[in-house]
């Protein structure tokens, strides 16, 4: 086997369900106003998927077939599909697999990665290694997360923030220098503290009390984890830069989680590009967790020009976080 085969993003495509939540519609809902989420967020509206009967898989779904369709690929050809999510299906079997058996992917092998808001960029490098070793020739790499099935409405701190959908990228061995260069991931479990949900795994089963206390949400101190990501998000991401050799002028965009407009800005201040090099769409989709970084792939792709240094990074709860440099192969 070859050992200097290298791994390219060669399609992607997003999904966002129909509804739209207005910050004027959270307002009937919370003690709130449009201009406080949006001078403190840079969120105007998110996407909710309001059918009861679909979860993250069935958004993948919708994502996938438009990629297969557009990249006149068979489902049978697909060899892995890694799906990062916090919001799978059910706790088993990985929504990787129901995603896999409802697009017809029958030869491919699947899991999922949780790593909160980072589950897309260790999902792409996981990947990468998988086409690296040869083995593998079409991977799935999915994004995608219905934070609306854990959020509650009556949270101001965190209903405010997130929103459903997600994206896909199709990696494939590198016909030419343009692919994953290099990355650096970066885990802190002391963080779990400041962001997470108390209940629904093996720590506390589901229980009257439980759900009683409304232990199933999401639990963020704000301030906590907006000191972090700020911190580590534009330290990774200047690391990646740096240890490339590259200069502000190098990079064509840099592709930020979008958690928060103020943690994106920190981010690009740090390395030194200028807002035109920022992929940005928080204000439309709110926060996605593992979909933000696809779901901007897929927005900013027909302004992508082969050949362009990508720098892509994320911060999350865990707490988890890093950076990708790739070149874009498209």
């Amino acid at each position: 086997m070859s050992q200097n085969i290298k791994a390219s993003i060669t399609a992607v495509e997003g999904y966002v369900p129909e509804f739209v939540l207005t910050n004027k519609e959270l307002e009937k809902l919370i003690e709130t106003s449009d201009e406080w989420i949006t001078s403190r967020t840079g969120i105007k509206e998110r996407r909710i998927l309001k059918d009861p009967n679909k979860g993250t898989s069935d958004m993948a779904v919708e994502a996938i077939n438009k990629l297969l369709k557009k990249k006149n690929i068979a489902p049978e050809e697909i060899d892995l599909i890694i799906c990062g999510t916090i919001t799978p299906d059910m706790v088993f079997p990985a929504t990787a697999c129901l995603i896999a058996d409802k697009v017809g992917a029958k030869n491919a092998f699947g899991y999922d990665i949780s790593a909160a808001c980072s589950s897309f960029i260790y999902a792409l490098v996981t990947g990468q290694k998988f086409i690296e070793s040869g083995t593998h020739k079409k991977v799935l790499v999915c994004g995608f997360d219905k934070m609306s099935s854990i959020i509650n409405y009556e949270d101001r701190t965190t209903c405010i923030i997130f929103g459903d959908g997600g994206g896909v990228a199709l990696l494939e061995p590198a016909t030419d220098e343009n692919y994953i260069v290099d990355s650096i991931l970066k885990s802190d479990g002391s963080g779990m503290q400041f962001l997470h949900q108390k209940a629904g795994g093996s720590l506390t089963p589901p229980s009257h009390h439980s759900i009683d206390a409304r232990l199933h949400y999401v639990y963020q101190e704000g301030q906590s984890v907006f000191k972090f990501a700020v911190t580590n998000m534009a330290d990774v991401s200047a690391e990646i830069m740096e240890r490339n050799n590259l200069t502000a002028d190098d990079v064509a965009w840099l592709a930020p989680h979008q958690a928060n407009k103020r943690i994106i800005d920190a981010t690009a201040r740090r390395m030194g590009v200028g807002d035109d090099k920022v992929m940005l769409n928080i204000h439309k989709y709110g926060n996605t967790t593992s979909g933000t970084i696809p779901l901007l792939l897929w927005e900013y792709e027909n302004q992508l020009k082969k050949g362009d240094n990508l720098i892509i990074s994320a911060f999350g709860g865990g707490f988890t976080w890093g950076s990708i440099y790739l070149k874009w192969a498209y």
